[in-house]
């Protein structure tokens, strides 16, 4: 491996910790808010994102609570993706790159990302009917509207997957027979 590959990598390791640590602050900042929302919610302007759902929780608890889950979940799950990128990243060694933990992570990868965009699209979808409804969620749509780019992501990653488990069995076959 030269030096300018490595380097690189340990740039991507060191951006990939960073983009974890921020999307793990949002979602626990979103935790925190949600639990105020409900707890003491004179608060929530306050808080991180000033996300103040009183009025839907007012009108309808069950909407809240939903369009709380969609939000808490997509937040989650873009942090535990980039969770699984910094241990794939600290785990992949460019001399020996087809082995079958990195296959498994970036499979998990392609899960992961395909799960973020089905529910960002459902959650889309939701906020669109709700809005038919009466309710004011406008500005909610930062929080989804990058659904169908996490689709098609998902869809290339699965197909590196796949070509990293082929390369995984390539690898072991021409292991056996050296």
């Amino acid at each position: 491996m030269s030096k300018r590959d490595s380097l690189v990598f340990k740039g991507l390791y060191i951006f990939s910790w960073i983009i974890f640590v921020g999307l793990s602050i949002e979602a626990g900042g979103l935790v925190v808010n949600f639990v105020f929302s409900i707890c003491k919610p004179e608060f929530v302007q306050n808080l991180y994102q000033k996300l103040d759902l009183s009025e839907m929780y007012e009108r309808n608890e069950f909407v809240f609570f939903g369009i709380y889950g969609f939000i808490l979940a997509i937040s989650i799950l873009k942090a535990w993706l980039f969770y699984v990128v910094v241990i794939l990243l600290s785990k992949l060694h460019l001399s020996k790159p087809f082995n079958s933990f990195v296959s498994g992570q970036i499979t998990q990868i392609s899960y992961i990302t395909f799960s973020i965009g089905i529910l960002s699209y459902i959650a889309r979808q939701t906020t669109q009917n709700l809005q038919h409804h009466g309710y004011e969620v406008y500005h909610l749509d930062g929080f989804w509207e990058d659904s169908q780019a996490f689709i098609l992501m998902a869809a290339v990653v699965y197909v590196i997957a796949a070509i990293f488990r082929k390369g995984v069995e390539i690898q072991n076959e021409n292991d056996l027979t050296v």
